[in-house]
């Protein structure tokens, strides 16, 4: 699971904040939060960079942990 919602509630953002200066609508926010929709690569890159540029020290593999293999 991803930790979008964890990372924007550290910066005191709302999912509609969020989205608008990324550019997106904030259902499309909730969706990628409650696994609904599964992010692209170009798209978690986009929201780890606007976490960056409002303070935040993320990372690709913090906000989306790399899945374990399966044994």
């Amino acid at each position: 699971m991803n930790k979008i919602a964890s990372e924007r509630l550290s910066l005191g953002l709302t999912q509609e904040q969020l989205a608008l200066m990324i550019g997106w609508r904030q259902s499309r926010i909730s969706n990628y939060e409650n696994g609904t929709r599964k992010p692209n690569l170009n798209d978690c890159r986009r929201i780890v960079e606007k976490f960056n540029e409002l303070g935040s020290q993320c990372t690709l593999d913090s906000v989306f942990p790399p899945i374990p293999p399966k044994e």
